[in-house]
């Protein structure tokens, strides 16, 4: 009897013992989350990759470490470098953002960054195939971001960015071998330019419009959103075969940029002045 009285008591001391390592190791982890958030702000990304490091060898379930060490690898990554220490900082910020995801699958800081990511990998892509990829993998990012929450006016905004970004180069070369200046009034000058355009580009167009007017819906005073429709009118109006209906892009397109341009001031003037007051020396 006694003698299972005395292998109960160790069962439980080791018990004990186990909880309390466990609790030693999670304390460690936080006090190294600490630091490594310290060299964070201070700039010193690659001791706070270290810091989180060992944060997350210690507690392999700590998601905040798991999100810093995803973040101090994207902030030391320069989009368009494709040297293979950038390219592993890349690389190294996406896996540890999807293992975040993985374990919690609406973690909107982990989508937010995966989207702001493939965006910034995109301007270093070594062939138009590669970058276009890049943005619609930004875009599918975009979307699930929206998908969990859909009052996020920035995934909307990005959307109609890409779209964008995606048509611009498409459109600019058309008006160079048509030989139109970027500054010349359209639309463009050959019908079956415009037709084989319109019919592979337009459905892209009408939905980045959508995007940044949902933004719009949002936040009225998303001055970046009214931007970009601007933009997206302009583009727009290129493509159109009736005269009347390119002036009305053209016309959509003034007005929004009118507005980002009144936008923009009403801001400023709310910023609070300096008194312009100098203390005098004694």
């Amino acid at each position: 009897m006694l003698r299972k009285i005395l292998v109960s008591l160790a069962a439980a001391a080791v018990l004990v013992l186990a909880g309390a390592s466990a609790g030693c190791r999670k304390l460690e982890a936080r006090d190294n989350l600490n630091k490594g958030v310290q060299a964070f702000k201070n700039a010193k990304y690659a001791d706070a990759v270290e810091f989180f490091k060992r944060a997350i060898e210690l507690d392999p379930t700590y998601p905040t470490a798991k999100l810093y060490l995803a973040t101090a690898y994207m902030s030391q990554y320069i989009p368009g470098a494709e040297s293979p220490e950038n390219l592993a900082y890349a690389e190294n910020a996406a896996k540890y953002f999807l293992e975040v995801l993985n374990d919690d699958p609406k973690n909107t800081t982990a989508i937010k960054s995966l989207a702001s990511l493939a965006y910034q990998q995109s301007s270093g892509a070594p062939t138009t195939e590669e970058k276009l990829a890049r943005l619609d993998k930004a875009a599918e990012w975009n979307r699930r971001l929206v998908e969990v929450d859909p009052k996020e006016k920035e995934a909307y905004y990005s959307l109609g960015v890409i779209a964008w970004a995606k048509f611009y180069p498409v459109w600019m070369a058309a008006r160079n071998k048509l030989g139109m200046k970027p500054d010349e009034p359209g639309p463009l000058k050959d019908k079956k330019v415009r037709t084989e355009l319109r019919e592979k580009n337009m459905a892209m167009i009408e939905d980045g419009i959508a995007n940044l007017r949902k933004a719009l819906e949002i936040d009225p005073e998303y001055d970046d959103a009214m931007a970009y429709l601007n933009l997206l009118y302009r583009e727009r109006g290129d493509l159109q075969d009736d005269a009347a209906a390119y002036k009305k892009d053209v016309d959509e397109a003034d007005m929004w940029i009118n507005k980002t341009l009144e936008t923009r001031k009403i801001k400023a003037e709310r910023q609070p002045k300096s008194s312009g007051v100098v203390s005098e020396q004694q």
